[in-house]
């Protein structure tokens, strides 16, 4: 079982570094990091490195793609050569999946017309550009099209993904090997529990960024 990890300059690292923890450890997977051609990328604050072993051309008929989310992936959204590998892989893949702003590049692939989605709460409203209908909640399977909401969301799309491929008990067993038992010390990880002066701070920080 072939996975594809499409990672990016520009990616925001837990969007990949999650699901990767979690599919890596499905039997028989064969999880590969694929980039436009092979070699080191930078995530989004600079800091940390990740290396693609496949280029794109290198990887035609994976059985699971992800595609995270980051600051570079709105360059991705007008990007032909992404665009045409996504729109290619898609027509045979087993399951397309998104974390964070990823579903955007999904949706400028045209893989998300017609589809219930979700993204980074900050974004949410430009799945409609797209013609996929926003949603809040964290996980949404459409189909074989499976969107997951920002960054540490992946975690939760990749445990889902797990069971529907190897079945709850093997997918029970990676979540106690990685010990994800999320107890965090506040309830301010959306926009509807975050007290709204929070909540502004963040939407003023990710504007004066855009």
């Amino acid at each position: 079982m072939q996975i594809a990890c499409f990672i990016y300059d520009g990616i925001t690292a837990l969007d990949i570094v999650g699901p990767y923890e979690v599919l890596q450890r499905l039997p028989g997977a064969d999880l590969r990091f694929v980039a436009k051609e092979a070699g080191a990328v930078t995530t989004d604050n600079g800091l940390l490195g990740l290396v693609a072993r496949d280029a794109l051309r290198d990887v035609t008929a994976p059985d699971i793609v992800v595609v995270p989310g980051g600051w570079g992936s709105r360059a991705l959204e007008r990007d032909h050569e992404v665009l045409d590998w996504i729109r290619a892989v898609h027509t045979t893949s087993t399951w397309t999946t998104s974390v964070c702003t990823g579903s955007l590049v999904l949706g400028a692939a045209g893989v998300l017309d017609g589809l219930e989605a979700t993204t980074h709460w900050a974004q949410l409203e430009r799945l409609r550009e797209f013609g996929a209908t926003p949603t809040g909640r964290r996980v949404v399977p459409q189909g074989k099209v499976v969107t997951a909401a920002g960054v540490s969301s992946g975690i939760d799309m990749a445990l889902w993904l797990a069971a529907e491929v190897a079945g709850v008990e093997w997918a029970q067993g990676i979540q106690l090997g990685i010990e994800y038992d999320p107890q965090p010390p506040f309830d301010a990880g959306s926009p509807d529990k975050a007290p709204a002066a929070v909540v502004t701070m963040l939407r003023d920080l990710f504007a004066a960024r855009a």
